[in-house]
This record gives structure tokens, sequence and C-alpha cells, in this order.
């Protein structure tokens, strides 16, 4: 995995509340959404962080984009025929906070995804390499087998990334080596 420089990540994903955020905000609305219609498709949000954003190493993590993508989508429900396929303004705030988060907790999961497979097993979460390195994340895991079978929410047997998303934001987690911003 490549070294993210965590600084230029959160310089390019103003989500802060502040007149400065919120007009660079408008600027990378007014880029992505190219047609000017006010939506903007899961498509076009991939290609804006990919080409207006430009954070190649978030592009690369597509679960990021669209699990960030749906719970901004969800927060607000609306009436309009578009709502419910498409991002409006109002939500590219939360959008650009939540692909922050779920980009840190994609670095997570790709770490204990020791088979590269884009799940992980039960062998490869109670390993004792990747229990101390959770612990460090989320603090003490007493039994790690119950807990990843609360992870397994669908039962399969593997933890699929949007589970994984789930319980890191019931967990907190917090990877070591990223940048954190004081939230204003």
């Amino acid at each position: 995995m490549a070294d993210i420089d965590w600084v230029d990540v959160n310089k390019k994903l103003p989500y802060k509340r502040t007149e400065e955020e919120k007009n660079k905000r408008k600027q990378l609305w007014s880029c992505i959404d190219i047609n000017g219609n006010g939506y903007v498709s899961l498509a076009e949000i991939t290609k804006g962080i990919r080409d207006v954003i430009n954070i190649e190493d978030l592009f690369d993590c597509r679960p990021a984009i669209n699990r960030a993508f749906h719970f901004s989508r969800d927060v607000h429900t609306s009436s309009d025929s578009h709502g419910d396929d498409y991002l409006e303004f109002r939500e590219f705030r939360l959008f650009l906070q939540a692909v922050r988060q779920f980009f840190e907790y994609y670095q997570a999961f790709d770490r204990i995804d020791t088979g590269d497979d884009n799940r992980v097993s039960k062998e490869e979460f109670t390993s004792e390499v990747i229990k101390e390195t959770i612990e460090r994340w989320v603090g003490p895991i007493e039994n790690m087998e119950e807990e990843f079978e609360k992870i397994d929410k669908n039962g399969g047997g593997q933890i699929l990334f949007s589970e994984f998303v789930d319980w890191a934001l019931e967990r907190n987690l917090d990877i070591e080596d990223d940048v954190d911003e004081d939230q204003p």
C-alpha cells in the first residue's frame, strides 16, 4: 500500500463549516456538476474525485467513494424525482467528510485483508498480529471471534467493507498514521 499524503487529502476535501471552505466546495461542485443541473451521479462524483479533486489514492478506493455517496444521499430524504439517485450541493459537504472518513476506514480494511480479496476472513481478523493492530485503532477487544461475529452482519463468514464501515463508525476507528484535522 502506498503512503497516503493525509495533509494533501485533508486540504483537497473542504468539508469544514467555514465560509472559506464553503467557497471551495462551490468551486469543486461547479466543476463536478458539468451540465449544471444541480445533481451529480455516482459516476460523476467518482470522475470528479479523479479529475477535479485529484486524489489518485482516493480514486483507487472506489468502495469508499461508493459508500460515502450512498451514506450522504440517504441522510437527506427528498421528494424530488432525482433525489434517490443523485447528490445535490446541500449533501456535498457531508459527502466530502464521509469520503475522508471512509477512505481512512478503507486503509484500515485493506491492512487487515491480508488475502487481498476485498473481504476479511475470521482467520485474518483473529490473528494475533491483526488483533494488536485493531486494538491500536479501536481499543481493547476481549474476544476477537465474538467481535468478528458482531461485524459479519450477513453471516457470510467474511467481513465485507460495508460491514466494516458500520463497525468502524460504532467503534470510532482511527488509524495511527493518518493526519487528523481539528473539527471546527
